[in-house]
């Protein structure tokens, strides 16, 4: 069979990743019955603020707080819904978090918690421990995304520095009940990871946080080195302020390379899923899935059926250059060189949120012709690639994927067609 338009078609696979992981269609089948008394919503993250929408739709309007990035606000009728800096925080996330923790702080028993946590939490929600200041706070988060660290590394650490991480959002509320949704935007889908686990323990220390900050040579203010030095506020499990929360996954990157996969299989394609918790340097995992798609395309016996790879988790980007990195645009742009213009090619790399990296951008696609179009529009790929330059690459060739806020995250999106 053929595929008339590759890019169209590989297009709407992402959207359809996109779709199933809005929590207007997902969130409501997880929610029970409004509980009698109080009911208090808090919650953060890039998809906190449809969250919060999709308990409204459900509950009616209630009382509460929920920090998302900006741009990405929804109309709720009770829930106050602040829009604050992503990836590095600000003023506005910084004070909305102090209000969120007086609003936990003296609640009793009969009160029923909702806490809605998504991928973006961990930038969102800042309380800096004692000592450090919000400024430090900002660099250390920069010079984490900088340094190629794997997630779950980076919020190990965020939690170390925080008042309202690793599971003392939890504990503030105490002895209040708390129901905590999550959608997952981690690799492996830990609960303790996604938004660096507010409402989950963690047994971690201290010590293994300073060593994340040794092993990627994070450079940081001395007063993080002083907060480290001593006990932080980290809630271990088994914690008493714990034993009245319960923590639901209940969207997945799976679920979504799932509702694609069904997607290509009834386009006539031969699906190979390489896995929904991909880490590591995105132009090595490039490298490695061109290397399969070539091999792919030279055992292909004429009329077969196209092949799709797909794959999600979420890759890192070292930045050494004077790019702003984002790791599915870096994806792309080394499989582009890697596949060095193989016919019948195409492929799409995108975060699931809209943004990549630092850009407003959800990444890419890739051509046969993309290393043609580079050269006449004057772009070096090698170069760009060195200097962690891949937006402006692809942005200058007009093949960059523009969503806008797409309200979920779920990680990453990569999806390579053969044909």
């Amino acid at each position: 069979m053929t595929i008339s338009d590759p890019v169209a078609f590989l297009r709407g696979l992402f959207d359809r990743a996109v779709e199933v992981a809005d929590p207007m269609r997902s969130l409501a089948q997880h929610l029970p019955s409004r509980p009698q008394g109080r009911v208090v919503v808090v919650g953060a993250g890039k998809a906190s603020a449809r969250m919060a929408e999709a308990v409204e739709a459900a509950w009616g309007p209630c009382e509460g707080l929920v920090i998302t990035r900006y741009g990405y606000g929804r109309p709720c009728r009770g829930i106050e819904i602040v829009e604050a800096a992503h990836p590095v925080p600000d003023e506005a996330g910084f004070r909305a978090t102090a209000r969120m923790l007086d609003l936990l702080g003296g609640l009793g028993e009969d009160t029923f918690v909702l806490a809605l946590i998504s991928g973006g939490a961990s930038a969102l929600l800042v309380a800096p421990a004692d000592g450090v200041s919000l400024a430090d706070k900002s660099a250390v988060n920069a010079a984490l995304l900088a340094s190629g660290a794997p997630i779950d590394r980076m919020n190990t650490l965020r939690k170390h520095l925080s008042r309202v991480k690793g599971g003392q959002l939890a504990a503030a509320a105490y002895p209040a009940r708390m129901l905590s949704l999550m959608i997952s935007d981690v690799p492996g889908d830990d609960p303790a990871f996604i938004g660096s686990g507010p409402t989950v323990g963690d047994a971690s220390t201290a010590a293994e946080a300073r060593g994340i900050l040794d092993r990627w040579l994070v450079d940081v203010p001395e007063s993080v080195r002083a907060a480290l030095s001593r006990p932080t506020g980290v809630v271990p499990p088994g914690d008493a302020r714990l034993s009245r929360v319960e923590n639901l996954l209940y969207a997945a990157p799976s679920q979504s390379l799932a509702a694609a996969a069904e997607l290509a299989r009834a386009a006539g394609c031969e699906v190979r899923l390489l896995g929904d918790a991909l880490e590591g340097e995105a132009r090595d995992v490039a490298k490695d899935q061109a290397a399969l798609a070539l091999k792919i395309k030279a055992e292909r016996q004429p009329g077969a059926a196209p092949v799709m790879l797909l794959s999600g988790g979420e890759l890192t980007v070292t930045r050494r250059g004077h790019g702003i990195g984002g790791p599915n645009a870096e994806f792309s742009l080394a499989l582009a060189i890697a596949l060095d213009g193989a016919s019948g090619i195409h492929a799409i790399a995108c975060d699931t949120d809209g943004v990549d990296g630092a850009a407003e951008v959800a990444g890419a696609v890739v051509r046969p012709e993309t290393l043609d179009k580079a050269k006449r529009a004057g772009k070096d790929p090698v170069s760009a690639l060195a200097a962690n330059d891949a937006h402006s690459f692809f942005g200058a060739i007009g093949d960059q994927v523009v969503t806008g806020p797409t309200l979920t995250n779920v990680n990453d999106f990569r999806a390579i067609l053969i044909a």
